[in-house]
């Protein structure tokens, strides 16, 4: 009986054990205050994304409630990345002609059809031409809309790059009349006129510690080393450069994942985030999925030609926000920094059609660091001397009494 009670007792303390470790495993906590509903959403702060992991994958909402029983919310993790719609317009090509300034086309598009935007095909490669667009409702009187807009295309064995897609403004017109200013026929092969709306994104600018410029003339690259005020969660650089002259340059972005401690110094690892061609002719804004990162490394390649002046830059990222259910009453917190944890599965990432569509931000108190109590450990059974000597003789007095009931027999 007294066995059996003895492991009763190093279940229980066990389990225990395990009950703590829900919350006594994580690094930090903050509590959130105006919980007075079923759904709430919490903006995660930028001062926590460097004690969590990459993939966020150690967030939990964790709640203690009146008889000191721990609890979970449930949560999802939504990044206000937006939405891209592209709406093509129908239209007919009705013109097209030419003259000594150049080459023209004329489209007729579906009445109270708003656009912005063109995006041209051409069976040449390697041009460098200008176009005016106008509008007009009825041929007659026609309304400038861009002029000297840029388009090129650069294909050697460097470069393959072509900017032909045309911006501008939301404009509604009947008909719309493009010209290009060149002297070769341009062979436009196939347009597409199309209304792209985008909405729902929040960006948050995030703040520049330190920039280093350096040239290595031995690989013809100018490398811009970026530090970042916190670690936070990147997915849009804008680059600057001070020049006024042409040009179009490869570029490889990277951040910095780890770095190693060896007899020769620091050795730090890069990954790449983005690559692409900063151009002067177009904005040069890189967008990549949401990485966290503190430290970025930009390497233009500069091939022969003069090394760019850089200017400045802008980095950016999407607010990360959690759309969390509270069931019980508890006092809540949010709890993070454990490099083991693995992302939660919860039935809520399947089921999000209650999820009302109007919720309530919750705030935060400031960051605590949660004690790491110490549980009592129990010695096993039997790594405890005084069981160990008690099992033997239970066993010397079974062993010697069958040994007495064998000798009587005989």
């Amino acid at each position: 009986m007294k066995l059996k009670t003895k492991i009763n007792s190093c279940l229980l303390l066990f389990i225990c054990s395990f009950t703590f470790g829900q919350i006594g495993e994580y690094t930090y906590k903050r509590e959130l205050e105006g919980i007075n509903d079923q759904w709430h959403t919490i903006e995660l702060p930028k001062e926590i994304f460097g004690k969590i992991s990459r993939n966020l994958s150690d967030l939990r909402i964790y709640g203690i409630t009146i008889e000191n029983d721990t609890i979970e919310a449930p949560y999802l993790l939504n990044i206000s990345i937006g939405k891209t719609i592209i709406n093509e317009i129908n239209f007919k090509s009705i013109n097209n002609s030419f003259n000594k300034n150049g080459y023209y086309f004329t489209f007729k598009i579906p009445a109270k059809a708003t656009i912005n935007q063109i995006k041209l095909d051409f069976k040449r490669d390697n041009f460098d031409w200008k176009i005016a667009l106008q509008g007009s409702q009825n041929q007659q009187e026609w309304f400038q809309i861009l002029d000297n807009y840029r388009i090129l295309s650069i294909k050697n064995e460097q470069t393959n790059y072509q900017f032909t897609n045309i911006n501008f403004p939301n404009s509604n017109y009947l008909y719309y009349r493009l010209r290009i200013k060149s002297k070769k026929k341009p062979l436009l092969e196939n347009t597409k006129i199309s209304l792209e709306e985008f909405s729902g994104a929040n960006l948050n600018n995030f703040a520049v510690k330190k920039v280093t410029v350096n040239e290595s003339k031995p690989m013809k690259e100018t490398i811009i080393d970026v530090e970042l005020e916190n670690t936070v969660p990147v997915s849009m650089l804008k680059i600057n450069m001070a020049d006024a002259y042409d040009y179009y340059r490869p570029i490889t972005i990277k951040y910095l994942t780890d770095s190693v401690k060896t007899e020769q110094g620091w050795h730090y690892n890069y990954s790449i985030l983005s690559s692409g061609t900063l151009s002067s002719i177009e904005e040069s804004t890189f967008k990549f999925n949401s990485t966290v990162l503190r430290n970025l490394k930009i390497i233009i390649h500069n091939y022969d030609n003069e090394p760019l002046t850089f200017k400045n830059l802008e980095v950016k990222g999407y607010s990360h926000k959690l759309t969390a259910r509270f069931t019980k009453p508890a006092t809540y917190f949010l709890t993070y920094g454990n490099s083991r944890a693995r992302n939660p599965n919860y039935d809520l990432n399947h089921l999000t059609s209650n999820i009302p569509d109007s919720l309530t931000r919750l705030t935060m108190k400031g960051e605590m660091v949660i004690d790491k109590k110490e549980v009592p450990i129990t010695e096993p059974l039997f790594k405890n001397k005084t069981w160990l000597w008690a099992l033997m003789a239970i066993i010397i007095l079974v062993l010697g009494g069958f040994t007495l009931k064998m000798m009587k027999k005989n």
